[in-house]
């Protein structure tokens, strides 16, 4: 499976302060993250963001919150049971039709138009082995493709960083990078924010 610009969406997980403080490499981790987000902006890729407990993990960093909408507070791990899904997938909207609906036959009355699907979610953040897990996983069960940005999700410990991933793969998510999902999102090198998207990747010059 490709990712598609067209068909996917972006979620950041609890990347916050007292997280970030805790994990190794975590000014990369936050490089990644603000370059996918610029990415998905000039492609209009849907980007949500969630924070977990911030009175006590505090937020995102400034230069990621400048990018990212408001984003979904939580206190439970995985944001599927906060609200996520209904951001991902928005309910069902009336269509709007003109006269007054009851002196209208019944096929021209309001029909539900169902938004747009975009059900392969590129996923990153913190902490692999907790929020990103649960959030994912619950994301498979919802039928969603899920794609785990390795070199931009981390824990604190290194072992529960590894079953966290292990485990993800055996469920049926796709392990990617930070490079394949924009490469990917761009598809060919004729692709009219091409060069300008390839210079922000040569500018991050991270390892």
């Amino acid at each position: 499976m490709l990712i598609s610009s067209e068909e996917s969406q972006l979620v950041f997980l609890d990347v916050q302060d007292a997280h970030l403080a805790g994990v190794s490499h975590a000014m990369a981790l936050v490089a990644r993250a603000q370059l996918l987000a610029r990415v998905a902006g000039v492609l209009r890729v849907p980007l949500s963001c969630t924070e977990q407990h911030p009175q006590v993990l505090g937020h995102m960093p400034q230069d990621l919150q400048t990018l990212c909408p408001k984003p979904l507070t939580k206190m439970v791990f995985s944001a599927c049971e906060e609200g996520l899904i209904e951001i991902l997938r928005p309910p069902v909207k009336n269509a709007p039709v003109q006269g007054n609906a009851r002196s209208l036959p019944k096929h021209l009355q309001k029909k539900e138009v169902p938004a747009p699907e975009k059900n392969q979610i590129v996923l990153l953040g913190l902490e692999a082995h907790v929020s990103v897990l649960q959030t994912a996983l619950d994301l498979l069960d919802d039928e969603f493709d899920v794609c785990v940005v390795v070199d931009a999700t981390r824990s604190k410990r290194q072992s529960d960083q590894d079953a966290a991933l292990d485990r993800l793969a055996s469920a049926g998510a796709e392990l990617v990078t930070t490079e394949m999902v924009v490469y990917e999102w761009l598809r060919s090198a004729e692709h009219e924010r091409f060069e300008e998207i390839e210079r922000w990747l040569k500018a991050l010059n991270l390892p």
